[in-house]
């Protein structure tokens, strides 16, 4: 049987761009945020304003109980969520192989959980940070926080290190992604992100001017699709799974 392009790059350890969206969470029990089964629709909140308004930097500057809102929202809906077959396996192929660079837009952690050393983009739930005297509160209960959570120093509204929209990424997993970026790539899987950023696709388009090939991952289309050389169109775990089998089925032939 003929091995798939991605194998033959993984069997030979070739340098991987891997890019993960919130769809690679799904099987973990996480929604995602747009879309069938998402979170939040094309209609207005109830406050009559988007949800990209109420997470944004300028709500909260002017309203941080109705932003503190909709981040304890989004938390507490995947708050029992754990790393799945997708996530496990990233970790595993990372460990094998050092040119594996895993990038991902989730803040939710399940990367690093699994043993992924994840350039984490826009940020983690991992810990606050207050904005006026830098106290930190590691591994909050999100259960038990109140309804708009101050610093036990100062009193000053603390938030999680998330990107906010209209918000820039944080400087150093930027500063790591250029760095991973300065040398060209065999393989890019893009996995189950709808390219909502400009620099998602950016790196796309990078995988493929370095003559690599550029791989999508998804059950739907999405706004990658177009420039992809393949798209896979199956959930993120079956599909890492399938990608597992075909890889230890080709080892046991060559023992």
């Amino acid at each position: 049987m003929e091995l798939s392009p991605i194998t033959r790059v993984l069997r030979r350890g070739g340098r991987i761009l891997v890019v993960s969206g919130a769809g690679i969470s799904v099987a973990s029990g996480l929604p995602v945020y747009r879309g069938l089964g998402g979170l939040y629709g094309d209609e207005n909140l109830p406050e009559g304003i988007r949800i990209e308004e109420a997470l944004s930097a300028d709500c909260m500057r002017r309203d941080p109980g109705l932003c503190w809102k909709y981040i304890r929202q989004l938390v507490l809906a995947g708050l029992q969520a754990e790393p799945n077959a997708a996530h496990r396996i990233l970790a595993a192929w990372q460990e094998r192989n050092p040119g594996l660079v895993l990038v991902t837009q989730n803040v939710d952690s399940l990367h690093v959980r699994a043993g992924s050393d994840a350039i984490e983009l826009h940020g983690h739930l991992r810990w606050l940070d207050c904005p006026s005297c830098g106290r930190r509160l590691r591994d909050p209960d999100w259960k038990t926080l109140p309804p708009l959570p101050r610093c036990a120093t100062c009193k000053a509204v603390i938030r999680p290190p998330v990107v906010l929209f209209d918000e820039f990424l944080p400087g150093k997993a930027v500063s790591r992604l250029q760095q991973a970026l300065a040398q060209p790539f065999e393989l890019g899987l893009f996995v189950g992100t709808s390219a909502l950023f400009p620099y998602i696709q950016e790196m796309r388009d990078r995988v493929r001017s370095a003559g690599g090939l550029a791989v999508e991952i998804n059950p739907g289309d999405t706004g990658l699709s177009p420039g992809m050389d393949l798209c896979w169109r199956e959930d993120a775990a079956k599909a890492f799974l399938r990608l597992e089998e075909e890889g230890a089925a080709e080892e046991a032939r060559d023992e």
